[in-house]
């Protein structure tokens, strides 16, 4: 089993920061990737940022330049520090995992957060 425990949603006025984590753990040999997507209120859920086991980050065009993903190995954790939030950047943020488990050799494992809720205030 694994787990995944985000922290760091709120209410913000346009232009403010927030700071999200995501903190993984239980069975886990390796990770591959983590990162954040998020869904809007009436919209599909969408790929926001990842940061891959080398390192690369990769980010929406829409928060290119505002939003910063970075990753903690030896924790397991994962932070996401959004600046210049904007109205349009409200919505659910999931913290996705995917990882290599203990025993289950080269079989992929995706694993999800419950959520955590980014209102930003016009």
């Amino acid at each position: 089993q694994v787990q995944l425990v985000e922290s760091g949603g709120g209410v913000v006025q346009a232009g403010g920061t927030l700071r999200l984590s995501c903190a993984a753990s239980g069975s886990i040999s390796s990770i591959q990737a983590m990162g954040w997507l998020r869904q809007g209120p009436g919209k599909q859920r969408e790929l926001v940022a990842t940061t891959t086991s080398g390192n690369t980050s990769i980010y929406a065009d829409a928060v290119k330049g505002r939003f910063t993903i970075s990753r903690d190995n030896v924790k397991k954790t994962v932070y996401f520090q959004l600046d210049s939030l904007k109205p349009e950047d409200t919505g659910v943020y999931y913290c996705n995992l995917q990882y290599y488990g203990i025993g289950r050799g080269s079989e992929l494992q995706e694993s999800w957060g419950a959520g955590t809720q980014v209102t930003v205030s016009s």
